[in-house]
């Protein structure tokens, strides 16, 4: 939460530029709470850290609220409040959009063909780790190629409107080894993370409730392997596992937000280190929001030519491209 920046206004801010156009209910609730002051106050009871709007609507959904106007909802929130109150403080905000994995493909698969090698991935912030299988998904690009995985694949296409001079692959890169790291991994086998999951997908989002489905269903039939703990201290141990002959790419999405000016700017020093050492070949893919750029001191002021509510994807410290949240939009940058 930016300093200074009261809770009203953070609600009212992401209904304005993050719900607006894309899911209407939270909309319509994002300003209702933005106006309330008995929900406000119950938020404010919270750390700052724990008012994010996206964990407490997923809060709320994991509860069990009906998607109905925002009378309903306060109604909803009120009488259960300790229910929610205690999935805030023992959850986190961990998304696994596989769609994701469409903005990412373009830099994966070109890192692989400049280096020579097969990939070994890595994700900071890997939640249950759906988006460490992008060689295991169908894409389709609007302009642009379809792409399939050979043998088809079990998970719905991921579709991705394109402008710019997208490097488009012609095969999906080949992929040898998956690892993650998160404070708190997610098991896609176990039933709660699942629904957590589920809840943290907004509501008139039907097609990626569907591909979320789909991609835990790829990552129970071969699970990669992850590591509880911080981002900066566990990611050279976990360089160091990866097979030799293969290229490392370390990425995160939606992120860095969550991590302290000090905690990015120290993960950013190791990466740009990693990606400049001899020794071995490491990429760093990094692709978050405009107020969390990796690389910019302090991080929450706004880069030129970013723009509200998208993304912004970085290799090795230098943006490439504008992106989608979701990873349902790229625009590649000269």
């Amino acid at each position: 939460m930016e300093t200074g920046t009261t809770t009203s206004a953070r609600y009212r801010r992401f209904a304005e530029l993050e719900a607006r156009g894309y899911s209407p209910l939270y909309d319509d609730w994002c300003i209702g709470i933005s106006d309330d002051a008995e929900l406000l106050a119950l938020l404010d009871t919270l750390p700052p850290a724990r008012r994010q709007p996206v964990l407490f609507l997923g809060a709320a959904r994991f509860v069990g609220v009906p998607l109905d106007g925002f009378a309903t909802f306060r109604s909803f929130v009120v009488a259960r409040w300790p229910m929610i109150r205690q999935v805030m403080l023992t959850r986190t905000t961990q998304t696994n959009e596989a769609g994701r994995c469409a903005v990412l493909l373009p830099s994966l698969a070109a890192i692989s063909a400049v280096e020579g090698r097969p990939l070994a991935l890595i994700e900071v912030g890997a939640s249950a780790g759906a988006c460490l299988y992008p060689d295991r998904y169908a894409y389709r690009y609007s302009p642009g190629p379809a792409l399939d995985p050979v043998g088809g694949s079990s998970v719905p296409a991921l579709d991705c409107s394109t402008a710019g001079p997208v490097p488009f692959p012609q095969r999906l890169p080949h992929v040898v080894w998956r690892a993650g790291i998160d404070l708190n991994p997610l098991d896609a086998h176990d039933g709660d993370d699942a629904r957590w999951l589920e809840a943290l997908v907004w509501p008139e989002h039907i097609f990626r409730l569907d591909r979320l489905r789909a991609a835990l269903g790829v990552v129970r039939s071969e699970p990669p392997l992850l590591v509880r703990g911080d981002l900066t201290e566990e990611i050279e141990p976990l360089v160091d596992r990866a097979p030799p002959d293969a290229v490392v790419v370390v990425f995160h999405s939606a992120v860095l937000a969550y991590v302290d000016a000090e905690g990015r700017n120290r993960f950013r020093g190791t990466m740009l280190r990693l990606a400049e050492a001899r020794d071995r070949p490491v990429h760093w893919l990094s692709h978050e929001g405009h107020g969390t750029l990796a690389g910019v001191d302090g991080a929450m002021g706004r880069a030129p030519g970013e723009l509200d509510g998208w993304f912004v994807l970085q290799h090795n410290g230098r943006t490439v491209a504008r992106t989608g949240p979701h990873g349902q939009s790229i625009e590649w940058l000269p």
